[in-house]
């Protein structure tokens, strides 16, 4: 998948499509709806297909204090949206310039003039332009008028819940991974390089590889049966999300603990999936009953994983 940054020097090769517009963090099962609708109108009119995202996201531009929890880092997206058929993907950096554009000098400049495009896929949800003032209303008059089509699509859902980023942060901070994959039709990943650590869980028998969430992220702390990533390779294992409350109650930490592998990983990019959530973060009196309560949660998790085989949340057409 080929990658524009920003508008002012579009190839060729990028112009005339048909194009998915949104931020699409997680790029979940909603989002693949308007990908699949883009998806349509460019095969029926043998055009190219790519997506339209913006960086840094909109809400962090206006809110730039204010912690943001990124369902997925700017790679993992461009992988998905590359999975899900995107040619191209364009980058637009959301800064002054932009925030100032009002909704028909959006279209105008960047989707028209820079673009050149014959479609737009939007989500029912979809906002743009100075003071929100354009939404897929608008967008839908402005198109015919600018020569391109607009396909906006409804909110996607199942059992009266609507696919959200919003819905899906919020069922990660309760633990609820399971559902969340639901949501996303993909089990939700953290990448982040290997660091030291204290080391502690060597000296109790179970030796983890530690990452540092991103900014803003807010998964419930405890113990997940988890696939972790590795040069390609999957590994089965048992991760730790908290501040280690038997010892220092530190910054949270994500600690992995992985079954039958000893590589050395340190200074090495991991991908964690999650899989299951086991129980929650909990004080011990001593750190021999921490070891016992990890055996414990090391078995349940090999039992979790064990049942999940290679299965993956269902990744159906939204309904």
């Amino acid at each position: 998948m080929d990658i524009v940054h920003g508008w002012h020097e579009v190839p060729a090769s990028a112009k005339g499509a048909s194009l998915a517009i949104g931020t699409f963090d997680g790029v979940h099962r909603g989002h693949r709806a308007v990908l699949h609708a883009a998806q349509e109108k460019a095969q029926e009119g043998r055009l190219p297909m790519g997506a339209m995202i913006f960086e840094p996201y909109p809400r962090k531009f206006f809110q730039p204090q204010k912690q943001l929890f990124r369902l997925t880092t700017l790679q993992r997206k461009l992988d998905l949206l590359a999975a899900y058929g995107c040619g191209f993907t364009a980058v637009i950096p959301f800064d002054a310039d932009l925030a100032a554009l009002s909704a028909e000098a959006f279209v105008a400049q960047i989707l028209v003039d820079a673009f050149a495009i014959r479609h737009a896929s939007v989500g029912y949800n979809f906002f743009f332009g100075k003071g929100r003032g354009g939404n897929p209303d608008v967008l839908a008059a402005l198109g015919p008028k600018h020569g391109f089509g607009v396909t906006v699509v409804s909110a996607q859902g199942y059992a009266g819940d609507v696919f959200s980023s919003t819905r899906i942060r919020e069922l990660l901070a309760e633990g609820d991974v399971a559902a969340a994959a639901e949501m996303l039709g993909s089990w939700w990943r953290i990448s982040g390089p290997v660091e030291g650590g204290a080391g502690r869980g060597k000296v109790l028998g179970y030796p983890t590889a530690n990452i540092r969430l991103e900014e803003g992220v807010s998964l419930k702390h405890g113990i997940y049966a988890v696939n972790a990533y590795v040069d390609g390779r999957k590994v089965q294992g048992a991760s730790y999300l908290g501040t280690r409350p038997t010892f220092d109650a530190g910054q949270p930490l994500l600690e992995t603990f992985l079954f039958d592998f000893d590589d050395d990983l340190y200074g090495k990019t991991i991908e964690i999936e999650f899989i299951a959530y086991i129980r929650d973060d909990a004080k011990f009196k001593s750190p021999e009953a921490l070891a016992q309560q990890m055996a414990i949660d090391v078995a349940k998790a090999k039992e979790i994983l064990g049942r999940a085989g290679g299965s993956s949340p269902s990744d159906g057409d939204a309904a």
